[in-house]
């Protein structure tokens, strides 16, 4: 039911990368449910996870071994998230991380463990331990597609993307891939994503590019609200390109940032078409208000609100609840005289109430395409803020009713 989405036509192979992947009998019919990645060794990583107190026993190994030293594995499972286990989870997950690096002769710490699924369930370790010689013998470094299917839970189409663009006259990729479907209202990241470059760039900017990055991409998009306890989002870059390092406050920098941005606003629109259960893609825009900040309260207000989510999947202009969402969003002194709001470019409601131009049947052409713009205008100031969601549909409710059936 993924709106307007479609697995990607082609992912380019980064250089420095391999990946490859098994099926460790995690799910009741047999499919491909881990995943590993091999960094060379010139390669930095960086990472940010969720800030969910109830973190998995994944984050909790990951954060650990990136502060011990440069990473040369990564492990993905799906299918259990490892997560409400307490200690013995975080033992199964060293467990895991220890089984890889004995393969890859590296120490531990250089093995960084990842892990989506049902909550609470133990990790079954040694189906994994079992398929690492082969996920080993397996590694290629055009294994992205693969990568795309392995990691995914409840999604219907893979998600990928790659961007090519010259520094200096040299070419240089970026790849990335996602997934995530439901639990999304991230605070961080997504559920999980794993983006690559060949271009040579030290840990702290990398670190600053994944940031600036995810805070206009996967921090911009809400599916149910929920946030998931196992979120990580990792940018590696292989240091391939034949290009010296890229510096700080450099054109180089902007150009690579710009690659990675539209490479994770891509992957993070298409978990929001690919929502559990989605039949429409919104865009919920809102500008005009005295800070960034209570453009987003506004934007989630209507993003995560059932009301308003139930009426776009039934395609009914029922433009109050929209109202009432904004108005509960927490904004000081909002003097709703001067609030206007869009569905397209038809104005709803402006001074308080229905605007005068505004017919019901305008509403209703508006709410039945697959893809609805929302705009609105708070008129407190100059800022602005997009945040992308999608409906709520029967089929959310089945699938989440039935996640572990």
């Amino acid at each position: 039911m993924a709106v307007g989405l479609t697995p990607p036509q082609e992912l380019s192979a980064i250089a420095g990368i391999r990946i490859a992947t098994a099926s460790a009998g995690i799910y009741a019919q047999a499919r491909p449910d881990v995943a590993l990645i091999e960094l060379g060794e010139k390669a930095a990583c960086a990472v940010v996870f969720t800030r969910n107190a109830f973190a998995a026993a994944p984050v909790i190994v990951a954060r650990e071994h990136l502060q011990r030293g440069p990473s040369r594995y990564l492990v993905i499972n799906a299918g259990n998230a490892n997560a409400g286990n307490g200690e013995a989870g975080i033992a199964d997950a060293r467990r895991v991380c220890a089984a890889v690096a004995e393969q890859g002769q590296c120490p531990g710490e250089a093995v960084l463990p990842f892990s989506t699924g049902v909550i609470g369930e133990s990790l079954p370790v040694s189906r994994i331990e079992g398929v690492i010689p082969a996920l080993y013998a397996g590694l290629q470094d055009d294994n992205w597609p693969a990568l795309g299917r392995a990691i995914m839970t409840t999604d219907t189409v893979a998600k990928g993307a790659s961007r090519r663009l010259k520094i200096d006259g040299v070419p240089v990729t970026v790849t990335g891939v996602a997934k995530g479907a439901g639990m999304i209202r991230p605070d961080m990241a997504t559920m999980l994503a794993f983006i690559a470059t060949d271009a040579a760039v030290d840990g702290e900017l990398l670190d600053k590019i994944l940031r600036e990055a995810v805070a206009k991409s996967f921090n911009r998009i809400c599916i149910d609200g929920d946030m998931s306890t196992n979120d990580a989002c990792v940018l590696m870059a292989t240091g391939e390109a034949p290009l010296p390092p890229i510096a700080q406050d450099s054109p180089a920098r902007r150009s690579l940032q710009e690659a990675v941005d539209s490479v994770t606003m891509t992957l993070a629109q298409a978990i929001v078409r690919d929502g559990e259960g989605a039949t429409k893609f919104i865009t919920v825009s809102v500008e005009g208000g005295a800070t960034r900040e209570e453009c987003l309260a506004v934007a989630y207000a209507v993003a995560t609100s059932p009301l308003v989510k139930t009426a776009f999947y039934a395609s009914d202009p029922n433009w109050g609840r929209i109202l009432a969402a904004v108005g509960r969003a927490g904004l000081v002194d909002l003097d709703i005289s001067g609030v206007s709001l869009y569905l397209g470019g038809v104005c709803i409601a402006s001074g308080g109430g229905r605007d005068p131009s505004y017919t019901e049947r305008a509403g209703r052409e508006a709410m039945r395409r697959d893809e609805i713009p929302v705009r609105i205008v708070l008129g407190r100031g100059e800022a602005a803020e997009t945040v992308w969601t999608s409906d709520l549909s029967h089929e959310y409710v089945r699938i989440n009713a039935e996640y572990r059936s």
